[in-house]
């Protein structure tokens, strides 16, 4: 029962006022079962790549940590090829920093912040770390092909047809959801 008030509680305050460059929804009408999608941010490898992401609940959410994967293949140390993630918020004590009082918002900004600066000292892709700190200028360029590959334009739709349609955003025709993950009434306050 938690859950559920909870999760209704979160689902609307992530429709009314997304994180910028975050937009996430319910699959299929469950309140279990979650898809964000994650605008990769400018100055990063990602930049203009849209990540979706499954995010599974629960029964003890809030007591329990949601369980995040990436859908869109991305490069980085701490995603591996499955999409699962290296993120204490996402694990609960002693080894990871899940408390209660946080919420699906707060986890997909640590993730959009990891997505920036990457932790090399915790990977789970150990010749992506070693990439990133001997060779970043290789790691860069990685990044950004696997970003063009994966998560720019055409791959996006296939992703996610339904929620998908086609924007012209400073004359760069893309895929985007439906929902606005440029978060654009916040960033034009």
């Amino acid at each position: 029962m938690q859950r559920s008030g909870r999760m209704k509680k979160e689902l609307e305050m992530l429709s009314k006022s997304p994180p910028y460059g975050i937009s996430c929804w319910s699959k299929d009408e469950r309140i279990d079962l979650l898809q964000a999608q994650i605008l990769g941010g400018e100055g990063t490898p990602y930049h203009n790549g849209i990540f979706t992401l499954e995010i599974q609940i629960p029964e003890r959410y809030p007591f329990e940590p949601p369980k995040v994967r990436f859908v869109t293949p991305i490069y980085h140390p701490n995603i591996d090829t499955g999409g699962r993630i290296c993120l204490d918020t996402l694990k609960m004590p002693p080894k990871g920093a899940w408390k209660p009082c946080l919420n699906i918002s707060t986890v997909l900004t640590s993730i959009q912040l990891l997505m920036a600066e990457p932790n090399p000292e915790d990977p789970l892709m150990a010749d992506i770390s070693n990439e990133y700190k001997y060779n970043k200028t290789l790691y860069v360029e990685n990044a950004k092909q696997w970003t063009k590959n994966h998560a720019i334009e055409k791959n996006v739709s296939e992703e996610n047809p339904v929620k998908a349609k086609s924007i012209t955003d400073t004359g760069v025709k893309r895929t985007q959801p439906m929902c606005d993950v440029t978060n654009k009434k916040a960033r034009d306050s």
